[in-house]
């Protein structure tokens, strides 16, 4: 595997080591740790940086969306992966007008962190969106497809890890893909023997809807959800 400089962005220090410690097991490079915008953007001008993994709350006066932001104008190529525990609608929204890896919140499952990272590596390298063996997916856009043979979530064609019931969600609204299914049925095809409510279900769409980085899912108010995708 060739050499990847990894840039860390965090301001808590024991949850950066712990980050650190684990993406150094995984073969990786760590250039440097910061704290703030001003030293990311030191170390991107004068280091080769593959990857940076970025906390939102960061100190300073620009927050880790605002400093990803700036980065990715002057260096298109390096790929951002926040790692973060704010995942309200406002930063959500401005991190994906950056087209992030991944958007992860704390603490991080590591081993969906070490997933993310290689679909890092697959989009930095720009591989072909489509191979023979997965030509029979369901393409969702050009990250994200899905099998339905096997039930299974692709990013860049590394499968992205489900719950059962996150699978079942996904398989629901691909079926329904476009159209909105509305809360009975999703309480009486995922929870068939247990009595559920809204709370539950929105759970398990914000949990899906991570791993599908935020897109894809709308909701629709009082009646359910819809999955939008283009016709294949």
């Amino acid at each position: 595997m060739k050499e990847i400089n990894i840039l860390i962005v965090e301001d808590e220090s024991i949850v950066a080591m712990e980050i650190e410690s684990y993406i150094r097991k995984l073969g990786y490079a760590v250039v440097d740790i910061c704290s703030n915008a001003k030293d990311a953007f030191t170390v991107v001008s004068e280091q080769k940086i593959d990857i940076i993994l970025m906390d939102i709350c960061i100190k300073g006066e620009l927050d880790g969306v605002e400093t990803a932001a700036l980065i990715k104008k002057s260096h298109p190529h390096i790929e951002i992966i926040f790692l973060t525990a704010h995942l309200d609608d406002y930063n959500v929204d401005r991190a994906i007008e950056i087209n992030p890896t991944a958007y992860l919140s704390k603490p991080f499952n590591r081993e969906e962190l070490r997933v993310f990272l290689k679909i890092a590596l697959r989009r930095a390298d720009k591989e072909p969106a489509l191979c023979e063996e997965h030509k029979h997916h369901i393409i969702l856009d050009d990250e994200f497809s899905y099998d339905p043979s096997s039930h299974t979530l692709y990013c860049c064609y590394e499968i992205i890890d489900l719950t059962k019931k996150e699978s079942d969600l996904l398989e629901l609204l691909i079926e329904n893909k476009n159209n909105v299914v509305d809360f009975y049925t999703l309480e009486n095809t995922i929870w068939p023997d247990k009595d559920t409510n809204t709370n539950t279900i929105r759970t398990l769409v914000k949990r899906l809807r991570e791993k599908l980085k935020h897109k894809f899912i709308k909701t629709i108010s009082a009646r359910g959800y819809r999955l939008l995708v283009s016709a294949n």
